[in-house]
Protein backbone atom coordinates (compact mmCIF):
# COMPACT_ATOMS: atom_id res chain seq x y z
CA UNK A 1 0.00 0.00 0.00
CA UNK A 2 1.19 3.62 -1.22
CA UNK A 3 1.63 6.25 1.51
CA UNK A 4 1.93 10.19 0.99
CA UNK A 5 5.09 11.88 1.52
CA UNK A 6 8.63 10.15 1.62
CA UNK A 7 8.74 6.37 3.46
CA UNK A 8 10.86 6.94 6.79
CA UNK A 9 11.57 3.32 6.17
CA UNK A 10 14.75 2.47 4.84
CA UNK A 11 15.48 0.16 1.98
CA UNK A 12 16.56 -3.28 2.62
CA UNK A 13 19.95 -1.95 0.76
CA UNK A 14 20.42 -0.06 3.00
CA UNK A 15 20.63 -1.79 6.27
CA UNK A 16 24.67 -3.03 6.80
CA UNK A 17 25.27 -6.50 7.04
CA UNK A 18 26.81 -8.00 10.17
CA UNK A 19 28.48 -11.05 10.37
CA UNK A 20 25.45 -13.48 10.36
CA UNK A 21 23.15 -10.83 8.21
CA UNK A 22 21.81 -7.49 8.61
CA UNK A 23 21.97 -5.76 11.82
CA UNK A 24 19.39 -6.59 14.69
CA UNK A 25 18.63 -3.17 15.66
CA UNK A 26 18.61 -1.81 12.36
CA UNK A 27 16.06 -4.07 10.97
CA UNK A 28 13.86 -3.41 14.45
CA UNK A 29 14.10 0.33 13.98
CA UNK A 30 12.50 -0.46 10.80
CA UNK A 31 9.80 -2.92 12.24
CA UNK A 32 9.16 -0.56 14.91
CA UNK A 33 8.60 2.52 12.59
CA UNK A 34 6.37 0.41 10.11
CA UNK A 35 4.22 -0.49 12.94
CA UNK A 36 3.99 3.20 14.05
CA UNK A 37 3.03 4.02 10.80
CA UNK A 38 0.37 1.31 10.34
CA UNK A 39 -1.15 2.47 13.55
CA UNK A 40 -1.50 5.95 12.59
CA UNK A 41 -2.86 5.15 9.25
CA UNK A 42 -5.27 2.67 11.10
CA UNK A 43 -6.11 5.00 13.61
CA UNK A 44 -7.11 7.98 10.85
CA UNK A 45 -9.14 5.04 9.18
CA UNK A 46 -11.13 4.88 12.75
CA UNK A 47 -11.36 8.37 13.14
CA UNK A 48 -12.42 8.47 9.46
CA UNK A 49 -15.12 6.01 9.95
CA UNK A 50 -16.48 6.97 13.07
CA UNK A 51 -17.39 10.92 11.42
CA UNK A 52 -18.72 8.98 8.28
CA UNK A 53 -21.00 7.19 11.19
CA UNK A 54 -21.14 10.37 12.80
CA UNK A 55 -21.87 12.15 9.53
CA UNK A 56 -24.71 9.11 8.40
CA UNK A 57 -26.22 9.59 11.95
CA UNK A 58 -26.92 13.11 11.55
CA UNK A 59 -28.10 12.64 8.07
CA UNK A 60 -30.55 10.46 9.31
CA UNK A 61 -31.90 12.46 11.88
CA UNK A 62 -32.47 15.32 9.98
CA UNK A 63 -34.27 13.69 7.32
CA UNK A 64 -36.49 11.87 10.22
CA UNK A 65 -36.99 15.36 11.24
CA UNK A 66 -37.70 16.32 7.70
CA UNK A 67 -40.62 13.32 7.56
CA UNK A 68 -42.31 14.83 10.92
CA UNK A 69 -42.46 17.90 9.79
CA UNK A 70 -44.01 16.38 6.38
CA UNK A 71 -46.09 14.72 8.44
CA UNK A 72 -46.94 17.14 11.29
CA UNK A 73 -47.37 19.65 7.64
CA UNK A 74 -50.19 17.10 5.94
CA UNK A 75 -51.86 17.09 9.64
CA UNK A 76 -52.26 20.75 9.69
CA UNK A 77 -53.27 21.25 6.32
CA UNK A 78 -55.96 18.15 6.86
CA UNK A 79 -56.87 20.11 9.99
CA UNK A 80 -57.22 23.50 8.36
CA UNK A 81 -59.30 21.93 5.65
CA UNK A 82 -61.75 20.33 7.83
CA UNK A 83 -61.72 23.66 9.64
CA UNK A 84 -62.81 25.18 6.58
CA UNK A 85 -65.53 22.78 5.81
CA UNK A 86 -66.72 23.72 9.18
CA UNK A 87 -67.08 27.05 8.67
CA UNK A 88 -68.47 26.77 5.47
CA UNK A 89 -71.23 24.16 6.95
CA UNK A 90 -72.03 26.38 9.65
CA UNK A 91 -72.14 29.79 7.65
CA UNK A 92 -74.71 27.72 5.20
CA UNK A 93 -76.80 27.00 8.82
CA UNK A 94 -76.35 29.96 10.16
CA UNK A 95 -77.82 31.65 6.87
CA UNK A 96 -80.79 28.96 6.99
CA UNK A 97 -81.43 29.68 10.37
CA UNK A 98 -81.38 33.23 9.45
CA UNK A 99 -83.53 32.63 6.53
CA UNK A 100 -86.02 30.76 9.08
CA UNK A 101 -85.88 33.31 11.54
CA UNK A 102 -87.15 35.83 8.91
CA UNK A 103 -90.01 33.49 8.40
CA UNK A 104 -90.81 32.97 11.41
CA UNK A 105 -90.34 36.99 12.20
CA UNK A 106 -92.97 37.52 9.09
CA UNK A 107 -95.22 35.54 10.36
CA UNK A 108 -95.74 37.10 13.81
CA UNK A 109 -95.76 40.28 12.50
CA UNK A 110 -98.73 39.39 10.47
CA UNK A 111 -100.33 37.69 13.25
CA UNK A 112 -99.74 40.46 15.39
CA UNK A 113 -101.59 42.56 12.60
CA UNK A 114 -104.62 39.92 12.74
CA UNK A 115 -104.61 40.15 15.94
CA UNK A 116 -104.59 43.91 16.81
CA UNK A 117 -107.18 44.29 13.55
CA UNK A 118 -109.62 42.14 15.76
CA UNK A 119 -109.11 43.67 18.93
CA UNK A 120 -109.78 47.27 17.12
CA UNK A 121 -112.66 45.82 15.28
CA UNK A 122 -114.13 44.37 18.72
CA UNK A 123 -113.12 47.71 20.38
CA UNK A 124 -115.22 49.36 17.52
CA UNK A 125 -118.32 47.27 17.69
CA UNK A 126 -118.14 47.68 21.42
CA UNK A 127 -117.64 51.53 21.20
CA UNK A 128 -120.41 51.53 18.77
CA UNK A 129 -122.95 49.29 21.09
CA UNK A 130 -122.04 51.96 23.56
CA UNK A 131 -122.39 55.05 21.97
CA UNK A 132 -126.10 53.82 20.45
CA UNK A 133 -127.13 52.92 23.99
CA UNK A 134 -126.20 56.21 24.89
CA UNK A 135 -127.66 58.17 22.23
CA UNK A 136 -131.05 55.94 23.13
CA UNK A 137 -130.67 56.91 27.10
CA UNK A 138 -129.90 60.64 26.07
CA UNK A 139 -133.07 60.76 24.06
CA UNK A 140 -135.59 58.81 26.37
CA UNK A 141 -134.06 61.12 29.19
CA UNK A 142 -134.84 64.70 26.77
CA UNK A 143 -138.21 63.36 25.31
CA UNK A 144 -136.87 63.47 22.08
CA UNK A 145 -133.31 64.21 19.97
CA UNK A 146 -132.93 68.35 19.31
CA UNK A 147 -133.23 68.99 15.57
CA UNK A 148 -130.24 69.89 13.85
CA UNK A 149 -130.18 73.10 12.18
CA UNK A 150 -131.39 73.47 8.73
CA UNK A 151 -128.38 73.06 5.61
CA UNK A 152 -128.32 76.41 4.92
CA UNK A 153 -127.50 77.67 8.46
CA UNK A 154 -125.35 74.57 8.93
CA UNK A 155 -123.41 75.40 6.12
CA UNK A 156 -122.88 78.93 7.94
CA UNK A 157 -122.18 77.99 11.34
CA UNK A 158 -118.57 78.78 12.51
CA UNK A 159 -116.82 76.05 14.76
CA UNK A 160 -113.74 75.72 16.64
CA UNK A 161 -111.81 73.98 18.99
CA UNK A 162 -112.06 70.03 19.90
CA UNK A 163 -114.49 68.85 17.10
CA UNK A 164 -116.11 64.72 16.13
CA UNK A 165 -117.08 64.11 13.02
CA UNK A 166 -119.10 61.09 12.42
CA UNK A 167 -119.04 60.22 8.38
CA UNK A 168 -120.11 57.53 5.71
CA UNK A 169 -120.41 55.17 4.62
CA UNK A 170 -117.24 55.14 2.85
CA UNK A 171 -116.40 53.00 -0.31
CA UNK A 172 -113.12 52.16 0.73
CA UNK A 173 -110.58 52.93 3.54
CA UNK A 174 -108.27 55.53 0.40
CA UNK A 175 -111.84 57.55 0.76
CA UNK A 176 -111.30 58.03 4.53
CA UNK A 177 -107.47 59.17 4.20
CA UNK A 178 -108.65 62.01 1.27
CA UNK A 179 -110.85 63.50 3.41
CA UNK A 180 -108.51 63.56 6.15
CA UNK A 181 -106.53 65.20 3.67
CA UNK A 182 -108.94 67.68 3.00
CA UNK A 183 -109.15 68.92 6.71
CA UNK A 184 -105.95 69.32 7.49
CA UNK A 185 -105.90 71.58 4.12
CA UNK A 186 -108.66 73.64 6.23
CA UNK A 187 -106.27 74.07 8.91
CA UNK A 188 -107.67 71.31 11.57
CA UNK A 189 -104.70 69.89 13.63
CA UNK A 190 -104.58 66.84 15.70
CA UNK A 191 -106.80 65.09 13.51
CA UNK A 192 -107.07 61.08 14.74
CA UNK A 193 -109.74 58.08 13.07
CA UNK A 194 -111.57 57.06 16.40
CA UNK A 195 -113.34 54.29 14.74
CA UNK A 196 -114.04 52.80 11.41
CA UNK A 197 -116.49 50.56 11.36
CA UNK A 198 -119.50 49.28 8.79
CA UNK A 199 -118.07 51.95 6.22
CA UNK A 200 -118.70 55.00 8.93
CA UNK A 201 -115.73 56.80 10.59
CA UNK A 202 -115.44 58.67 13.61
CA UNK A 203 -112.86 61.44 12.99
CA UNK A 204 -111.92 64.11 15.64
CA UNK A 205 -110.35 66.98 15.10
CA UNK A 206 -109.02 70.35 16.75
CA UNK A 207 -109.47 73.91 14.50
CA UNK A 208 -107.25 76.50 16.31
CA UNK A 209 -109.43 79.15 14.45
CA UNK A 210 -112.80 79.64 13.88
CA UNK A 211 -113.95 78.06 10.51
CA UNK A 212 -116.99 77.36 8.25
CA UNK A 213 -116.26 73.72 8.14
CA UNK A 214 -118.83 72.50 6.22
CA UNK A 215 -119.32 74.77 3.82
CA UNK A 216 -115.20 74.23 3.39
CA UNK A 217 -116.07 70.47 3.22
CA UNK A 218 -118.77 70.82 0.95
CA UNK A 219 -116.84 72.68 -1.88
CA UNK A 220 -113.73 70.85 -1.29
CA UNK A 221 -114.92 67.29 -0.15
CA UNK A 222 -114.08 64.37 -2.51
CA UNK A 223 -117.67 63.54 -2.11
CA UNK A 224 -121.20 64.67 -1.81
CA UNK A 225 -122.53 64.72 1.64
CA UNK A 226 -125.95 65.62 3.59
CA UNK A 227 -126.04 66.91 7.47
CA UNK A 228 -127.60 64.59 9.41
CA UNK A 229 -126.59 66.55 12.52
CA UNK A 230 -124.29 69.56 13.95
CA UNK A 231 -125.39 69.59 17.51
CA UNK A 232 -123.45 69.32 20.53
CA UNK A 233 -120.01 70.21 18.92
CA UNK A 234 -120.73 66.37 16.69
CA UNK A 235 -121.32 66.21 13.49
CA UNK A 236 -122.99 63.53 11.45
CA UNK A 237 -121.99 63.43 7.99
CA UNK A 238 -124.09 60.58 5.07
CA UNK A 239 -122.09 60.31 2.05
CA UNK A 240 -124.40 60.50 -0.62
CA UNK A 241 -124.51 57.53 -2.12
CA UNK A 242 -126.45 58.40 -5.49
CA UNK A 243 -123.31 60.00 -6.70
CA UNK A 244 -121.19 58.75 -9.63
CA UNK A 245 -118.91 55.80 -8.28
CA UNK A 246 -116.07 57.34 -9.94
CA UNK A 247 -116.70 60.30 -8.42
CA UNK A 248 -116.95 58.58 -5.07
CA UNK A 249 -113.44 56.89 -5.51
CA UNK A 250 -111.31 60.29 -6.81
Amino acid sequence: MASEGTSTVPRMGSFKRALLGYRRGDVDAAVAIRDARFSAVEHEAREAVETAVQAEAEAASLSGMVIEREREIRGLSERLRDANERHEHSIASLHAVSERLEEIQAQARGQATRIRMKALREAVEVSRRTQELTEVQEGTANGAEQPSASSAEALGQLFEGLIKMEIGPLGDFSQLVGFEDTVERLGASEISVERFSEGRATVSMRLDEPVELLRELEEKAPFDFNIRRTADERLILDVDEDQDPEQRAA
